[in-house]
């Protein structure tokens, strides 16, 4: 599941994710092989056919996030979400909305803590706004570990137990 930490502008007239034209996150998506082709943001719901998930921190409010009033991250809501949905990764796509989280500084790339069951991993934003800042290796890693993740045997109930609930 991906996290960002609120639409921008773009995105929330679009009604779509990562809508701005000068945003990484499609092409990005496709360049580590997370997604067989580059898809265009209105075909957000197409990354469930993948595996993947979207939200954000801000539900209630789009825009830049120096522009987002106090209180607009709900970090509650995203750990319920996480609780319930249990992805086995959560990259949040800025340092932003991970630190929002944690309550502490991070580095990009994987983190030594989790959310619920999911493993953390930070990303630069694909924002062009935060262009100065941008470099795919993390992004590269995520779809590393994500592969890794595929290709290990199903982890099926324990054999010692015949109800297949151990």
């Amino acid at each position: 599941m991906f996290c960002g930490t609120a639409a921008g502008r773009a995105s929330a007239e679009a009604g779509a994710y990562y809508a701005h034209p000068g945003n990484f996150f499609w092409r990005t998506l496709h360049a580590v092989g997370l997604t067989p082709r580059r898809l265009a943001p209105h075909e957000f719901a197409t990354l469930l056919d993948y595996g993947i998930g979207l939200t954000d921190l801000a539900k209630r409010h789009y825009g830049n996030d120096d522009e987002l009033p106090d209180g607009a991250f709900d970090v509650a809501a995203l750990r319920r979400k996480i609780a319930r949905h249990a992805p086995r990764y959560l990259a949040f796509t800025s340092k932003n909305a991970a630190q929002a989280c944690c309550g502490h500084a991070v580095a990009y790339g994987a983190q030594d803590w989790r959310i619920a069951t999911a493993a953390v991993f930070v990303l630069p934003s694909p924002s062009g706004q935060a262009r100065r800042f941008w470099d795919p290796s993390p992004w590269r890693a995520l779809a590393a570990a994500l592969e890794s993740a595929r290709a290990a045997p199903a982890r099926g109930p324990d054999r010692g137990d015949p109800h297949g609930t151990g």
